[in-house]
């Protein structure tokens, strides 16, 4: 099972994916590192963001935040959440009788073991702090408000 070191870093990661998701129809991070400092998410996508995508997507992401969505949690039958959700992450065999979903008020819902902040305003500020793309792969490196120690 994997472990997160921080909620809040965990919670705004649904945030960019969903935003990721809205922003280029792309799909959810195919991998991510979540770290308390700094974490990174990359995606299957066919070439660099330019500094104004890179800037509207912080700027959405940020919108997110502050919007103080409520972070709840529900259960779902896998069929349930294979008819509405993207389930491609989950190992095999994971979609049962029952699955976990994060709710992110009217934003984002995502199948998810990991611990979450309670509502968006925990997270603080957000900031992607470089991006690159090779092979097919973009890559966002991404910070927290008071995350620099």
């Amino acid at each position: 099972m994997k472990e997160y070191s921080d909620n809040r870093m965990h919670t705004a990661e649904h945030l960019l994916n969903q935003t990721m998701v809205r922003m280029f129809g792309s799909g959810r991070a195919f991998s991510s590192h979540i770290e308390k400092k700094k974490s990174k998410c990359d995606y299957k996508f066919s070439r660099a963001l330019t500094g104004e995508e890179t800037a509207e997507l912080e700027r959405r992401v940020n919108e997110a935040i502050r919007a103080d969505l409520p972070v709840t949690e529900s259960f779902v039958s896998g069929e349930e959440a294979a008819a509405r959700l993207d389930l491609c992450r989950l190992p095999e065999g994971a979609a049962g009788e029952k699955l976990r979903v994060i709710l992110i008020g009217d934003y984002d819902a995502c199948p998810c073991i990991g611990p979450h902040v309670t509502s968006t305003a925990e997270i603080g500020g957000f900031r992607i702090v470089s991006t690159s793309f090779e092979n097919g792969i973009l890559r966002i490196r991404f910070k927290l408000a008071g995350t620099d120690k």
